[in-house]
């Protein structure tokens, strides 16, 4: 960095002036190739860049740098609307990429300037034009985070189902990132929620792995396949499993499960149907099942032999994929009881979503595993109880 480098990066015109009267060389440059231009589009001084141009000659307007980077890539990278106005009424070239393949798009992009990339968006760059490792602008945006430049480049067009050179679609960066805002738009835009990359990995693989919760309730409410398997033949709940990520394998457990206590070619469409609510993943604390949760505590706790609550999940339609999650969140030398614990809870969850009565399936599925002296024990004690209620009620 010369004096006269430095008086175009902070904008003195005065000194930048008497340093060019007093001979200094108008073409150098520091050891990046950043020449006067470069600094002044970079900082946003636009009356150093107007004496550049009309009073200086030989400072090429699209002279790159290093990296092949020109005024206009600084301009739009450092959010300089203003600069960036003047080199377009200038007459640089908009196209030029620089070494790793990006336009002046990608840059403002990837820095998150939205009005910088609105303008550039106005002037026709290609919104789909790929650097070299395969990212348009809509990439760069997702990736960084800038959900303002995400919505815009929607807005003008860009395709949110474009893939990198390993395959990622702009889903896979928010899962990657956990970021929900930006997950949301793109759903809603109609991005393919069960893409998968390089790896057979879709964005819920992701989630998983890195451990964003809402992000993935997020997925599993636009309705991804939870079966799917990435290289390793890894399902999103084995990767929660795997890791230790017990609220997710929690949701993932509880999504499954509804859909499997249900005949998936017959669903029923009535209001009334589980099909038709918004899938929940809160606990269920309510008075009105309050009996049958208290049930199911002493039956896992006090009379389920070790494997009758494998037995039972299998009734239940309980895959064995479930039931290995399950068993990966408790240690201990009766984790049996636990396991059986949180396999009714969410055997339960999955009822009272279908509006089902959870005494009669309990009993169903104690005898259906040849259990029929718990059931009929359950079966006495909730007439009892009924019977004492009704007596109450009378007096």
């Amino acid at each position: 960095m010369n004096a006269l480098l430095l008086s175009a990066w902070f904008g003195h015109l005065q000194i930048l002036q008497m340093l060019v009267n007093s001979g200094a060389k108008i073409n150098c440059e520091d050891k990046n190739g950043l020449n006067i231009l470069h600094f002044a589009a970079q900082k946003g001084h636009v009356h150093v860049l107007e004496f550049i141009m009309e009073d200086l000659e030989d400072v090429p307007l699209d002279r790159i740098d290093k990296l092949d980077r020109t005024a206009f890539h600084l301009a739009a990278e450092h959010g300089q609307l203003d600069t960036l106005d003047f080199l377009i009424g200038s007459g640089c070239d908009h196209g030029i990429k620089d070494k790793a393949g990006n336009t002046a798009l990608h840059l403002a992009a990837k820095s998150g300037h939205s009005a910088v990339l609105q303008r550039i968006i106005e002037i026709g760059l290609d919104l789909e034009e790929k650097n070299a490792e395969g990212f348009t602008a809509l990439h760069m945006a997702a990736e960084g985070g800038h959900l303002d430049c995400v919505q815009r480049l929607i807005q003008a067009g860009s395709k949110v189902n474009a893939q990198t050179q390993k395959q990622m679609n702009c889903l896979h960066y928010a899962a990657l990132h956990g970021f929900d805002d930006i997950a949301q738009v793109l759903i809603d835009a109609g991005i393919s929620v069960d893409a998968v990359n390089h790896q057979s990995a879709c964005p819920i693989h992701i989630a998983v792995l890195n451990n964003f919760p809402s992000l993935v309730k997020l997925l599993i409410k636009a309705e991804i396949n939870l079966d799917v398997t990435d290289n390793r033949h890894q399902t999103p709940l084995h990767i929660a499993a795997e890791n230790s990520r017990q609220d997710i394998a929690e949701m993932i457990l509880i999504a499954g499960v509804n859909l499997n206590l249900t005949d998936k070619d017959n669903l029923r469409t009535d209001p009334d149907s589980w099909a038709m609510k918004p899938l929940t993943f809160k606990q269920d604390h309510g008075v009105e099942t309050q009996h049958i949760r208290s049930v199911m505590w002493r039956l896992a706790t006090k009379y389920l032999k070790h494997n009758d609550w494998k037995k039972l999940a299998h009734y239940w339609k309980f895959t064995d994929a479930h039931i290995r999650a399950i068993e990966q969140q408790w240690t201990g030398t009766k984790s049996y009881r636990e396991h059986g614990h949180r396999m009714l809870l969410i055997w339960l969850h999955g009822v009272i979503m279908a509006a089902e009565n959870p005494n009669k399936g309990l009993y169903e599925g104690l005898v259906g595993i040849g259990r029929r002296d718990l059931a009929e024990s359950i079966r006495k004690k909730a007439n009892a109880d009924s019977n004492s209620s009704k007596k109450c009620t009378a007096m």
